[in-house]
């Protein structure tokens, strides 16, 4: 009797821990990021969830694509990464069922040099590096038409998406699309004189300024809000309580304080 008693009592100890991992488990909201300057934004807010009965786990990717697989198996409750051309064309090509829950920030795209002062000063037929992937080699050749160097054809946009194919003019400079994270590195080890359109995150990885680039996006259209990075979950959990409580945390005057004084432009809160 004695025996079966403590079988008991050993089976309710290890059902009881097994429940308060869980729980444990439930209380933890875990977020994919970028690790500049989504994780680092992140950070900021990792009190104000801990308020709200949860703990922040960031797991930081250097990646567009294992943050939104992971997010589509449920291994991390929301990612915060990527604007939603982006998320729109990688649910398209991987069959993922993925939404935003809130726009955070934008990140202007910047055209940068290896010793060229300005615009003015590229050389016809200079190698223009620009991200290779479907939303952003389009923000890139959106942004070369801006300063000139190309023409696109009348009808395009962002909400529809081009690529270097669909160039109407190249104005006889070499497009080359380079994976996007590659682009500073290839910027960086080039002939004087090549120019390179670079994401928001990956100028700041490679130490860049917005005050160095010769040209950025005009944000007096849309791209703002086109471009706008997202806190993104997966279909049906936009209401879910971590969903509101992560999302309440980023939306503050304190996190668009923290953007405006540590970015200095590079990132601003769209908020």
């Amino acid at each position: 009797m004695k025996k079966l008693v403590s079988v008991i009592l050993a089976l309710a100890l290890v059902f009881a821990f097994a429940c308060s991992a869980f729980a444990a488990d439930d209380k933890t909201i875990v977020v994919g990021a970028s690790s500049t300057p989504h994780a680092e934004i992140l950070e900021q807010v990792a009190d104000a969830v801990a308020a709200e009965g949860y703990k922040l786990d960031i797991v930081v990717y250097d990646d567009y694509v294992l943050p939104n697989t992971a997010l589509q198996d449920g291994d991390i409750d929301a990612n915060y990464f990527q604007h939603t051309p982006y998320l729109n064309s990688f649910n398209a090509s991987n069959g993922t069922d993925l939404v935003s829950a809130a726009l955070i920030h934008y990140e202007p795209f910047g055209l940068y040099a290896n010793d060229v002062k300005s615009v003015a000063d590229a050389e016809k037929g200079c190698t223009i590096l620009i991200p290779a992937d479907d939303s952003n080699e389009t923000r890139a050749l959106l942004l070369l038409q801006q300063e000139g160097f190309i023409t696109l054809p009348e009808d395009a946009s962002a909400e529809e998406g081009i690529s270097h194919l669909d160039i109407v003019d190249d104005g006889g400079y070499n497009i080359i699309p380079v994976q996007a994270d590659m682009v500073p590195s290839q910027l960086a080890n080039s002939d004087k004189g090549t120019l390179a359109v670079i994401n928001g995150n990956y100028a700041l990885e490679a130490g860049l300024k917005v005050a160095d680039a010769l040209a950025i996006e005009d944000a007096s259209g849309d791209a703002a809000q086109t471009y706008a990075n997202i806190v993104a979950v997966k279909a049906g959990n936009e209401e879910s309580e971590k969903t509101q409580i992560l999302v309440k945390a980023l939306l503050t005057d304190e996190v668009k304080a923290y953007i405006e004084e540590t970015y200095n432009g590079a990132v601003v809160a769209i908020f």
